[in-house]
């Protein structure tokens, strides 16, 4: 655990671990800090470290940006509805949001934006719209550059369904995570931003940034999440291990924790069925070993990974800020190497 943080130029200035099966939490650990650096030095590349008394130390009950995490939680958003009939698997956007002319033009469906099958680019430069209409009308205009019905992960798609959801429901996307998930669940930690307490992120600046907001902390770190007001459909959330853990209970317990049901056992199903609704399956990449056995889970920009392991009822819930003070080039080695660490203390 410790390894993870250690060095001069460690994988993460913080992280937390938090391993678990069933209503059992196996283990709970921090090492590092939430905050370590004051700034980036962009002559020599390195953190400009704070004095040790102003340092804060990561804590298992730190709260992290979740970054792409959010993902799942509008995932499970989109598959309440679904359930509840308000929105079709299979019907186009272009029903719900005859406005977005692009994605209706091309029949772009609410299955492909949940499978990142839409054909859709991975990103627009909404950090550099000057306005929110602007952005809105870039989205609208954004029609699939790829193959549809092929995979090719998207941000593009979260964000479509973020507004099928707002304009089939009538509620943000934020009030409908608290509504419909973190509040049943008692997940009081965990909601869009901003989040004072949560570990920081990065100076963010460019040329390695797209934007210029200085070091961050407790505000969106994704640029166009941030643009968009810090609730997107697939960046914006902060939550800590434990509260992600109940996440993870209900869901390897068919939709519920204790009294709370947020979603009935075949729709659960549903998220898990390949290739998987939001949830990435079986990616050794960041699974390790525990790939193969029908594992669902994602990774985060930031440092973070979610994995549950239905064949054992177990589940792996990292936290880091890999980005601060800095982003730097993927290693979900660290994720793999822990994930491994929990299907062979499993088997």
């Amino acid at each position: 655990m410790h390894a993870l943080t250690a060095g001069e130029r460690p994988w993460a200035a913080g992280a937390v671990v938090l391993a678990g099966r069933g209503p059992v939490i196996a283990v709970a650990e921090a090492a590092g800090w939430a905050v370590r650096y004051a700034a980036l030095d962009p002559e020599t590349g390195a953190g400009v470290e704070l004095p040790p008394a102003a340092r804060v130390p990561a804590t298992v009950d730190t709260p992290f940006d979740l970054a792409s995490l959010t993902k799942l939680f509008t995932s499970v958003a989109a598959v309440q509805q679904i359930e509840r009939g308000t929105v079709g698997m299979d019907a186009r956007v272009g029903d719900y949001l005859p406005d977005f002319h692009a994605a209706a033009a091309h029949r772009v469906t609410v299955r492909q934006l949940l499978t990142h099958t839409s054909g859709l680019r991975p990103e627009l430069p909404l950090y550099d719209c000057p306005d929110d209409a602007t952005r809105l009308d870039l989205l609208r205009a954004e029609a699939p550059s790829g193959e549809t019905g092929r995979y090719r992960y998207s941000d593009l798609n979260m964000l479509l369904l973020q507004f099928v959801l707002e304009r089939v429901t009538g509620r943000t996307l934020d009030v409908l995570v608290r509504d419909c998930i973190t509040r049943p669940l008692g997940m009081t930690a965990t909601g869009f931003g901003p989040c004072p307490g949560a570990a920081a992120t990065e100076d963010q600046r460019r040329p390695w940034a797209k934007a210029d907001r200085g070091m961050l902390r407790g505000v969106v770190h994704d640029e166009n999440a941030w643009a968009l007001g810090g609730v997107a459909g697939h960046a914006g959330l902060f939550s800590t291990a434990p509260d992600l853990a109940v996440f993870c209970r209900a869901l390897l317990a068919g939709g519920s924790y204790g009294p709370a049901r947020i979603l009935g056992p075949d729709y659960v199903e549903l998220l898990f069925t390949p290739p998987g609704l939001g949830f990435r399956l079986d990616q050794p990449w960041f699974m390790g070993e525990l790939a193969g056995r029908g594992a669902a889970g994602h990774t985060g920009f930031t440092g973070t990974a979610l994995i549950l392991d239905r064949a054992t009822d177990t589940f792996l819930v990292l936290l880091a800020n890999t980005v601060h003070p800095r982003r730097r080039p993927p290693d979900s080695g660290p994720r793999a190497r822990l994930a491994t660490h929990l299907a062979r203390a499993v088997i």
